[in-house]
């Protein structure tokens, strides 16, 4: 699995992909929260708490993190080179694993400089330090788990298709259905809302950005993670055959 991690992290910073990611995600989230007037806007919220980034995260990632798995294993099948990577003295759950780490690892990179928002909203707090770093330090972990099975969703599609940008979409339609479409039309089952949301990662998501961090949404993240996971190693065990 290291040697598969290592060559995707090789992959990603030798060419634009990686810089572009990590420059993306840092730009978009740097202009809603502190240039544009709206309401992602800090500045203009007269609050000291970083909700507006945690909100707007979920949906910058949700193009972003595809952009990194699609090619994960289409460009393998459309190369030619997946039948050989099968090949290799590697279980196929490893080969899946070391590139599903090595996306985690890559939109973590992109997260770390976020943590400065953090420090600039600690002093901007009226009196200084008036900010709710339990809350703030759950919507961390909330982020963590959401990107996990976001990348782990890219990496199944990226198996469907030797097109990347079939897979690029097939995951930013699967994700934005994990993450809203369930909270979008909970509404229509009346006594079974607050059941049919709960399937959604956003319900999941905003629990955890409470600073509780609740062994049930905790579970929920790694349930979505770890089937997109095997999905992927039984998609590829029947290429494989």
């Amino acid at each position: 699995m290291k040697a598969i991690l290592l060559r995707e992290i090789n992959s990603f910073f030798g060419s634009p992909i990686g810089y572009l990611v990590i420059a993306i995600f840092l730009l978009l989230n740097g202009l809603f929260l502190w240039v544009f007037d709206g309401e992602f806007n800090i500045l203009n919220s007269g609050f000291a708490d970083l909700s507006p980034f945690f909100t707007l995260a979920p949906w910058i990632l949700i193009f972003l993190i595809p952009a990194v798995t699609m090619r994960s294993f289409s460009d393998e099948k459309k190369q030619g080179t997946l039948e050989l990577l099968l090949t290799k003295p590697l279980s196929i759950a490893s080969i899946v694993n070391g590139k599903f780490f090595a996306a985690l690892l890559l939109i973590f990179i992109a997260i770390i400089p976020t943590l400065l928002y953090v420090w600039v909203i600690y002093g901007l707090g009226l009196p200084e330090g008036n900010i709710d770093l339990g809350s703030t330090l759950g919507s961390y972990f909330g982020l963590f788990f959401l990107i996990a099975a976001y990348a782990a969703i890219g990496i199944f599609t990226s198996t469907l298709s030797d097109n990347q940008i079939v897979a690029f979409i097939l995951a930013v339609f699967l994700c934005f259905i994990f993450y809203f479409g369930f909270e979008g039309i909970a509404s229509y089952f009346g006594d079974f809302q607050s059941t049919v949301s709960g399937i959604g990662m956003d319900a999941h998501f905003k629990s955890m950005a409470r600073g509780v961090l609740d062994t049930r949404d905790i579970l929920y993240f790694v349930s979505i993670t770890v089937l997109f996971l095997a999905l992927t190693v039984y998609k590829l065990k029947a290429l494989k055959h």
